[in-house]
Parts: structure tokens; sequence; C-alpha cells
């Protein structure tokens, strides 16, 4: 998957349905964990706003964030 096919690729955060997306969960699910700090990664409440950073949640996917225009060449 390249970093552009990524959800929230080029933003330093993920919103809640994009976390679900990647996690294989339901954005319920997603929701009620990151209610409760259940989340394998932390949870940044911006107001009503909901938010995950998006680097924490690739190295738990085993995944390392490509940097912008990055590659394999």
């Amino acid at each position: 998957m390249s970093n552009h096919d990524r959800p929230g690729s080029g933003t330093l955060t993920m919103n809640i349905p994009e976390v679900a997306k990647l996690l294989g969960i339901s954005k319920n699910l997603a929701y009620d964990l990151a209610k409760c700090d259940k989340l394998p990664v932390p949870v940044l409440r911006l107001g009503k706003r909901i938010v995950v950073s998006r680097r924490a949640l690739m190295e738990l996917l085993g995944e390392e964030s490509e940097p912008s225009g990055g590659g394999n060449g």
C-alpha cells in the first residue's frame, strides 16, 4: 500500500473512521475504545474531535511512515 493510498496520508493525525478501517473494526467499536482509552494508541481529544497519531498507528501495525515523496529507489 503506497503512502498516498493510506487513509489520512499527508496528515499527522487520523480520525476514528480512518483508524477503524486500518484496524479492520467497525467505527462504533473504534469510537467505544477511544472513549474508554482502550485503543492501542494514544487518543487526542481536540474539542469534540477525536484523533490519533498516524505515526503511532503505523508503528503499531508494523509499517513505517514514509516521508512525502519517499519510495523505492
